[in-house]
């Protein structure tokens, strides 16, 4: 399964060029999508960004920042000097997608909005991610993940019932954004073999968050009801939730119809097919309480492993609670390869979170570590036409 071994310059995206000019993790996953697929990445960092450590994912060594900055190269520019501004306008010229996550206005202080570069080169794509879009009354507050959980509707709907707002357990608007960037500017690149013009796409974590809202927000936007908390209970399909064992906790999913029949037989339990308090949807919507509580006294009879062998082989989506430790040590996570080997200079061979996605007509490669600081500034500035000595003299000057 796997293709052969190639280099970079064979993936699907190896024919572009990425500067990556993002931080913190919304820009960063944006930019990681077209990386692992091979595009030239360079990340652009100050002289003085030191370890890397940006408040959030730690420093460049941690879990979190190697995680977010693989198969890039990166070089040291300072954006405020001129000659760091020349050196990047020549980057722009050969350059197909420039990526940033600063606040609206910062743009145009450092000369990289939209229309700037594309005075340099028409075919650049912008990609720009902020916390609440790069117009409106909003715009300029400073936007971080758990501010658009709770703004755009999640923190309403996630936890156990009255026990109020409850976040998310990983950065739900910085990845749900960082993700629809980059199919916004996989679309533009799409669009630009067509026009051959460059555009300017952005998103922001406000819309991403609402977006992956979806039926809940339909609920709303559509029926005009407002969803609450629902605990570990899926807020319509009933039953649908968690349930104790005997030995720990499983999910069962048996919203109804064939499922629910499964699901009565297989546990034993045929007499509430013909119970009219649990006879249709809504019925078994309304008397939810009561049917969990009937059907825990029967899952707590045996093993989490039992129910879930029993009723995925009865055709009921049935699964077990893991902890991340076991998640990755399960045969099937193991078997899918998700946990994706590095070679670091420092840390030796370590694991990073693999590409969910697979594309059958597309090969395997290495991937690489995240670079150390700078680590290509001299490489990048020769591709340009910079010579050694000029090479220094920047360096001398903090340019790079």
């Amino acid at each position: 399964e796997g293709g052969i071994t190639v280099t970079a310059d064979q993936l699907p995206l190896s024919r572009f060029r990425v500067l990556d000019l993002t931080r913190v993790r919304a820009g960063p996953t944006a930019v990681r999508q077209l990386a692992d697929w091979g595009a030239d990445v360079i990340k652009i960092e100050m002289p003085q960004g030191a370890a890397g450590d940006d408040g959030f994912t730690g420093d460049r060594q941690s879990p979190d920042f190697q995680n977010l900055h693989r198969n890039k190269r990166s070089m040291t520019l300072n954006l405020k000097a001129d000659d760091g501004k020349e050196i990047f306008r020549r980057l722009v010229a050969s350059a197909d997608v420039v990526v940033e996550n600063y606040r609206p206005d910062v743009k145009h202080r450092l000369g990289i909005d939209y229309e700037a570069l594309r005075g340099i080169n028409p075919g650049i794509i912008l990609g720009s991610i902020s916390g609440f879009g790069q117009d409106g009354p909003y715009r300029d507050r400073p936007g971080v993940d758990q501010i658009a959980q709770g703004m755009g509707g999640l923190m309403s709907v996630t936890g156990l019932p009255g026990q109020g707002p409850v976040r998310a357990g990983t950065a739900v608007a910085d990845l749900a954004s960082g993700l629809y960037l980059a199919i916004g500017i996989l679309t533009a690149l799409l669009q630009r073999e067509a026009t051959g013009q460059g555009q300017w796409v952005h998103t922001s974590l406000l819309e991403a968050q609402i977006a992956l809202m979806d039926f809940q927000a339909a609920r709303w936007l559509i029926g005009h009801e407002v969803p609450g908390q629902a605990g570990n209970n899926h807020p319509t399909a009933v039953p649908t939730g968690v349930y104790p064992t005997s030995d720990g906790h499983i999910n069962i999913g048996s919203g109804g119809g064939q499922r629910w029949v499964r699901l009565c037989k297989a546990i034993g339990a045929e007499e509430l097919l013909d119970d009219p308090d649990y006879s249709s949807r809504e019925r078994r919507s309304n008397n939810r309480d009561a049917l969990n509580a009937l059907l825990s006294d029967i899952t707590r009879t045996r093993t989490s492993a039992q129910w879930v062998e029993l009723l995925n082989d009865a055709g009921v989506p049935c699964g077990p609670i893991y902890t991340l430790d076991q998640t990755f040590d399960d045969p099937q996570v193991r078997h899918l390869g998700i946990a994706t080997k590095v070679a670091h200079p420092k840390l030796g061979t370590i694991e990073l979170v693999g590409q969910p996605i697979t594309l059958t007509g597309a090969p395997e490669r290495p991937w690489t570590a995240t670079p150390e600081l700078g680590e290509h500034t001299e490489t990048v500035l020769a591709e340009l036409g910079y010579g050694a000595e000029v090479i220094a003299d920047l360096r001398r000057r903090d340019v790079i």
